[in-house]
Formats: structure tokens, C-alpha cells, sequence
């Protein structure tokens, strides 16, 4: 009897031992807790857990950069342009006479994860050695300074050279990083004929050797495709195709145009090396009816709307790069930043520039091109 009670007593041990094993096993392969998008994407940021992959033509979903809205941030702006060499006078607001600085205090953001705060060390160490180019017009040039100040500000006294020729560069010596401009608004190339000058749908050959072998190209075109009269649009006759003709429709050109821009950076650029973006399409305020103030313009703006949706709603050129990026094989990454900008109608420099006119297309320095940078340095980052 005693032998057998022993028996009974170690197979029911073992049936226990072998059901706590089990649940032991279940819990080890479902250890890691469920964390929502938004909460992974913050951790993600803050260094405290993978990121979420950013690609394709804007990124995956969990993660809207560029769908958010504007907070009071007292910590801004993030430098400060009397000390910044690279400056423009267009873009110094403060420097000629803007009384207002409130402008200068607002952050974007996400609804749906945190931007990480901008860190132009820590830039200039991870892409060591490399060259980042913007391509495009006086927008990509106010993104070109701002990118500039921001990297300066975090790291000002090292050594920088500043090359004021085609295309213009500002290179951080210790760090062998070089920050191109190469202006060129409508990215297709505008020739000299017998005619005049001619702005030719078809094709890119002027300087596009320039973009080769870059590292990282920012592209944008836009507000030139709108541009009338002889002195303001830059050309004469427009070449499409085998048709030479003295106008047509703007979006129409735009589109050719882009899709020309897409066929060349799909045969020329090499994704293995270079990252790609579009830098987007940059609204301006000079209409006050879409904000529901019909007398204004950017004038005297002192606060962004509020809310993450734009009165006037969006702009027919943003359907066109949506759907020329979406057609193209390489990998372009879209800086989305049409809305967020659309509600900063009081970031642009007004009457606040060397020139004096009423400038409600650019942005002030600093202002909001240092939020399409700080979501640049997101989308290279996450």
C-alpha cells in the first residue's frame, strides 16, 4: 500500500510540473505587453524601442508626420539668426523691423507620434562624409537655410566654409558634410532659342549632372509654374513634345513637366546610396476669403489657425505630385507639408524683408522651414 501511495504521489507531481511548464512557456511567448501605434512610435523617438519603418511616398500607417496641429512651445525658436552666418536677408523677419515674435513660438504636433527634437550633432555624425542637396527654387532655398542655422546653432564653433556660387554650399568641415543648393524652380530645363527663351517640358540636361552621387536630394517645383507676364515666369514659349506654343495650362505643365523630373530620377538616381524626398508644395496667404477674412492677406498675422484642417482646403498641385510619385519606381519619400504650412498664416515675412514688399509666399528665419527640417530629420531618423 505504501509503495503505491509513494507511485501515485510522484505522477501526480509530475502532471503538475508538466502543467506549470506549459503555462510558463505560453507566458514566455507572449512576454512583450501590446503597445498601440502611437505609443511605439513615441517610445521610438524618445530611443526606447525600434521604429517604425518611414517609406514609400509618405510612410506606413501609425505615424502621420504631417497630421497634427500647432502648440505654444516657449523652448522656441531653436537658434538665433544674428548668429547664424548663412541667413538671407529675405528670410531675417526680426532683422528688418517685425515687431512680433510670438510667431517664433510654436511647435507641430502629430496626432499620432512625437517628432524628435532636432539634434544637428548628432545629424552631422551620422551622415559624416556625406552630401545632401536641395533642388528647387527660393523655397528650397529657405529650407536650405534653415537646415543651415539649425545644424550651426548646435554646433557653433566648429569650422564651416560657405561657398556663395552654383550651387551654393555650406560645408561643416570637422564632419566632411557639405549642404547643397542648386536653384533651378521649374527642374526642366529652360533654353535660349532664336525665339526666346524656352521652357522644355521634355527634358532635364541643364546641371541635372549636379544631382548625381548625392547622398541626399530634397526636390521641389511649384510656385514658378504660376508665376505671368514676361519678367516673372522666365520664359517665353513653352516646348511640348514637337509643339512650341506661347502658353498653356499651368497644371497641365506642371505635371508634364514633374513626370519628366520622375523619369530622369528614376534612370539616374542610385537608391542603394542616395535617399530621395520631395520637399512638397508650399502654400502662401494672400487670399484672406480662405481663412474667412477676406479683406486680409499675411499682414499683421500674429497666430496659426487652429485646428489640423486648412478653411480653404488643398491645393490642385499636391493631387499632381501625389500622383506622379506614386507612378515612379524609385523610392521618393513626400514631405507632406502643405497643410501644416496652410495654417501658419502668420509665419510669413509680410512686409518684414530687405526687398519691403508684401511677401506672403516665403517663410520667416527662424519660422516653419524649421519644421519641415525637423520632420526631414524625422523621416531620415525613424
Amino acid at each position: 500500500m505504501g509503495l503505491k501511495l509513494i507511485s501515485l504521489f510522484l505522477l501526480v507531481s509530475l502532471l503538475i510540473l508538466t502543467i506549470l511548464f506549459g503555462a510558463d512557456q505560453a507566458l514566455a511567448s507572449d512576454k512583450k505587453p501590446h503597445v498601440s501605434h502611437r505609443n511605439r512610435t513615441a517610445l521610438a523617438a524618445a530611443g526606447g524601442g525600434k521604429a517604425v519603418i518611414m517609406k514609400g511616398r509618405k510612410q506606413e500607417s501609425g505615424c502621420n508626420l504631417f497630421q497634427g496641429r500647432w502648440v505654444f512651445d516657449a523652448s522656441y525658436p531653436l537658434y538665433d539668426t544674428s548668429t547664424c552666418p548663412f541667413i538671407d536677408g529675405q528670410f531675417d523677419c526680426l532683422k528688418f523691423g517685425r515687431p512680433d515674435k510670438q510667431f517664433l513660438k510654436y511647435s507641430w504636433q502629430p496626432d499620432s507620434c512625437t517628432v524628435p527634437r532636432f539634434d544637428g550633432e548628432a545629424f552631422l555624425k551620422r551622415w559624416r562624409g556625406k552630401r545632401v542637396m536641395f533642388v528647387g527654387d527660393s523655397l528650397s532655398l529657405n529650407m536650405w537655410e534653415s537646415l543651415g542655422c539649425m545644424i550651426h546653432a548646435s554646433v557653433p564653433n566648429t569650422k564651416t566654409t560657405f561657398l556663395k556660387r552654383s550651387p551654393l554650399s555650406i560645408t561643416f568641415e570637422e564632419y566632411d558634410v557639405t549642404l547643397y543648393l542648386y536653384r533651378t524652380p521649374y527642374l526642366v530645363d529652360i533654353s535660349k532659342e532664336s525665339v526666346g527663351r524656352v521652357l522644355n517640358l521634355g527634358t532635364i540636361e541643364d546641371g541635372a549632372d549636379a544631382w548625381k552621387d548625392m547622398d541626399i536630394l530634397i526636390f521641389n517645383s511649384w510656385h514658378w509654374w504660376v508665376h505671368r507676364g514676361a519678367q516673372s515666369q522666365g520664359w517665353d514659349f513653352i516646348r511640348n513634345g514637337s509643339s512650341l506654343i506661347r502658353d498653356m495650362d499651368r497644371l497641365d505643365a506642371f505635371n508634364i513637366g514633374l513626370t519628366t523630373w520622375a523619369q530622369w530620377v528614376d534612370k539616374n538616381v542610385n537608391t542603394s546610396q542616395t535617399r530621395v524626398f520631395f520637399q512638397g508644395i508650399s502654400p502662401s496667404h494672400y487670399t484672406g476669403s480662405e481663412w474667412h477674412e477676406p479683406r486680409k492677406n499675411c499682414e499683421g498675422q500674429m497666430q496659426p489657425l487652429t485646428g489640423s484642417t486648412y478653411p480653404g482646403g488643398s491645393l490642385p498641385a499636391q493631387n499632381i505630385v501625389s500622383r506622379v510619385l506614386s507612378s515612379m519606381k524609385t523610392h521618393v519619400y513626400l514631405l507632406d507639408i502643405t497643410t501644416l504650412s496652410q495654417l501658419r498664416k502668420d509665419a510669413h515675412p509680410s512686409a518684414y524683408g530687405v526687398d519691403k514688399g508684401m511677401d506672403c509666399s516665403h517663410w520667416c528665419l527662424p519660422g516653419l522651414p524649421d519644421t519641415w527640417n525637423q520632420l526631414l530629420y524625422a523621416a531620415l531618423s525613424m
